[in-house]
């Protein structure tokens, strides 16, 4: 039998660009614009290549490459591979469960005063604040709304946090594990959107706020790093926060002088009919901000977290300070299981700015007046 090589080799052409295409067409699926459609094939394209070579790319229990590579070793290894996809699966959900919390709540014991006049973008505003004491754990103007099973000594929570800033630098990192949380501009504003309010414009999203709060520490003189990725873009969230964590490891292995770590976010708050609005503060002679809320993590969830209420003192000493100039610009902090990868250091913070109602406007504003009012916190703390 005589075998034409000419027409088998385009045969085999054309079926592997038949596949190419069907798989460019997988991973572009959810994007909206040409450059999410690139900014995906980027990502995915080495991953790709490498499940091409191991035979493995269009198989669905979405096992990693490198334990494909280990059930290759063998055929007894390979014909568990089903069993090993679901023990997968199921560490994956339980890890869902006990990970890091998307947080966007509202504590029932906040009651919004008059709203004061703010920043048109057509939203509502409300401010927000806490009316009845025995729902938190209270430490002079700081409220704590604990969702743990740890009862807080209140002495403890009034000792010095343990991070502090020193000679060496860089000394402060500000991220953003879901850099696309965005805010709402005014009217006729053209922004394009990434999904439920988020974008990868910065100009609206959160990363303006680290721009801010950067900005403010280098004027006073204190090293700071901003890493601008958006580590939930084209990423889910729970994707999100391994990616940040990795970058924060790396950062604290090449600059090991990083003492406090800011990673920020924004709220998501909407009434019963499902409408967002916005949470402000008016600050006699600045303007309109948007309320904050400091979210911090435990070992709650199982994961290892020793340090984790020198992180909160380090809360409770800013908020503490941070009402005393503003009385309404923060929120109750938010104790959790979840950890939020505020392991990393003694001088974590997870800050939320506003909500996706707010305008970028008052978000920019609550940033600057937060990182002010840290760095008169910390510059007291090294005396």
């Amino acid at each position: 039998m005589r075998i034409n090589f000419a027409s088998l080799r385009r045969r085999l052409e054309a079926g592997a660009l038949a596949a190419g295409t069907l798989w460019v067409v997988a991973v572009t699926a959810g994007s909206d614009t040409a450059a999410s459609a690139a900014s995906a094939l980027k990502e995915a394209l080495p991953m790709g290549i490498l499940r091409w070579e191991l035979g493995d790319l269009w198989t669905e229990d979405q096992l990693s490459p490198a334990t494909v590579m280990t059930l290759g070793e063998s055929p007894l290894l390979s014909a568990a591979r089903p069993a090993v996809a679901e023990l997968r699966r199921q560490e994956e959900s339980s890890g869902a469960s006990a990970g890091e919390d998307e947080v966007s709540t509202v504590p029932v014991e906040e009651t919004p005063l008059e709203a004061p006049e703010a920043a048109d973008n057509g939203v509502t505003a409300r401010t927000l604040v806490p009316t009845d004491p025995s729902s938190y754990t209270v430490v002079g103007r700081a409220y704590i709304s604990n969702s743990t099973d740890y009862q807080l000594s209140i002495p403890a929570l009034q000792e010095n946090f343990a991070a502090e800033l020193t000679p060496e630098e860089p000394q402060i990192l500000i991220l953003h594990t879901h850099g696309s949380e965005a805010y709402t501009p005014a009217g006729g504003t053209e922004v394009v959107w990434s999904g439920d309010h988020r974008t990868t414009d910065s100009r609206y999203n959160v990363v303006k706020v680290g721009d801010v709060m950067a900005e403010v520490f280098a004027e006073a003189g204190i090293s700071v790093l901003h890493d601008r990725t958006l580590y939930d873009y084209p990423s889910s969230y729970n994707e999100a926060y391994d990616k940040s964590l990795a970058a924060i490891q790396s950062y604290l292995a090449q600059y090991p002088s990083i003492q406090f770590i800011l990673d920020i976010h924004r709220d998501a708050i909407a009434d019963a009919q499902g409408n967002q609005y916005k949470v402000v503060s008016t600050i006699d002679g600045v303007g309109t901000a948007a309320q904050m809320t400091l979210v911090m993590g435990s070992d709650g969830s199982g994961l290892t977290h020793p340090n984790w209420m020198e992180n909160l003192k380090l809360a409770v000493a800013l908020q503490q300070d941070i009402l005393t100039e503003y009385p309404t610009l923060m929120r109750p902090i938010l104790l959790r299981n979840s950890r939020y990868n505020q392991h990393a250091t003694v001088g974590s913070l997870l800050v939320e700015v506003g909500a996706a109602g707010n305008s970028p406007e008052e978000a920019a504003l609550a940033g600057r007046l937060f990182a002010e009012r840290m760095v008169e916190v910390l510059e007291a703390r090294s005396k």
